[in-house]
């Protein structure tokens, strides 16, 4: 039996939007043990279920069922290790809403695709991560450095529609700063409990308003 050949999925480039560079460094990353991996993403569902309040590093190893040389060896202090794991979840987000995108669709579409994908790192789970890293210094400019691709992202899109006569000329830095913010608006925690729905959803509702309104201008 002939082995099955395995398709490689090419995912569209955004030329002159470098993505945030990893707070945990690539050569940490790949010296990590399974163990370390396996560690970080309970971490991480922890944080998003529960949260860790005023955990030690030593409650939450015992919370997680590992040796504090674990946690240790993957960031010398609780603050770095939220951090970490924010960050990784960031990326990963990132990372999937840029699958999201059809090189060969049209851009509005592939906006819309976008967007929708990247809201996710606003939906229920992130009121956990946005009370556990308000305290944290050097949560907000983490943060910001991930909103700042997307609107990039968003720009690109918008600069490809109005050269393909997709929209009328627009001011697309202005326009991708308010699309690309919307997540990061309703993902307030000040904001969330006065709106009707999740953050995400009020976000992709939002969004589609301010499309259709481009492709009718």
């Amino acid at each position: 039996m002939k082995p099955t050949a395995v398709r490689r999925v090419t995912r569209p480039r955004v030329r002159g939007v470098p993505a945030p560079r990893p707070l945990l460094p690539a050569s940490i990353e790949k010296g990590l043990t399974p163990r370390q991996r396996q560690v970080l993403d309970a971490l991480e569902e922890l944080i998003a279920s529960e949260g860790l309040a005023d955990a030690t590093m030593a409650q939450i190893a015992a919370r997680l069922n590992c040796s504090l040389r674990t946690l240790y060896g993957i960031s010398p202090s609780k603050d770095e290790l939220v951090l970490v794991v924010a960050d990784r979840r960031l990326h990963r987000i990132g990372r999937e809403a840029m699958a999201a995108l059809d090189p060969e669709a049209p851009p509005l579409e592939a906006l819309r695709a976008y967007l929708r994908a990247a809201h996710v790192a606003v939906g229920p789970s992130a009121e956990s991560f946005g009370r556990e890293l308000t305290a944290v210094p050097g949560a907000r400019k983490q943060i910001d450095r991930h909103g700042e691709y997307v609107t990039g992202v968003v720009k690109s899109l918008l600069d490809r529609a109005v050269k393909e006569g997709a929209i009328a000329p627009v001011d697309t830095a202005a326009v991708a700063l308010v699309l690309g913010g919307l997540g990061r608006e309703f993902a307030r925690l000040e904001i969330s409990p006065r709106i009707a729905k999740s953050s995400d959803e009020t976000a992709d509702v939002l969004a589609e308003i301010l499309i259709r309104g481009l492709e009718a201008g």
